[in-house]
């Protein structure tokens, strides 16, 4: 049951949904997340800390950058189920249309000018 809530709970939340909806399209570091949905830094990666916790989302260093892409379920059954349905589910949402249009103008290099 708690890891069942965990998942459930991860995407109750509109911000996480369409966080999920972006990595879909790519991986993405925080900065572009946060660019992408115009939240303070410290919003976005509690975001991506709930998703990540519940199995959703992965996170991986590539040096200066962590990179977040979408989990493969292995951590739950739950979690598997509901990255498979989001893949189709609300692609006709006009809100995460128009945030996926968006993203190919969103680069890190130009946010962080690292």
């Amino acid at each position: 049951m708690k890891s069942f809530l965990k998942v459930t709970k991860a995407l109750s939340d509109p911000s996480r949904v369409k966080i999920m909806k972006m990595l879909q399209q790519r991986m993405m570091c925080v900065c572009e997340i946060q660019a992408a949905l115009n939240f303070a830094q410290s919003t976005t990666s509690k975001h991506l800390q709930i998703l990540e916790d519940a199995g959703l989302i992965l996170s991986k260093k590539d040096g200066l950058w962590v990179n977040y892409m979408i989990a493969d379920g292995n951590e739950s059954p739950y979690a598997a189920s509901l990255i498979g349905s989001l893949k189709h589910w609300l692609d006709e949402d006009k809100e995460i249309q128009a945030l996926i249009e968006r993203l190919p103008d969103i680069n890190r290099l130009n946010i962080c000018k690292r």
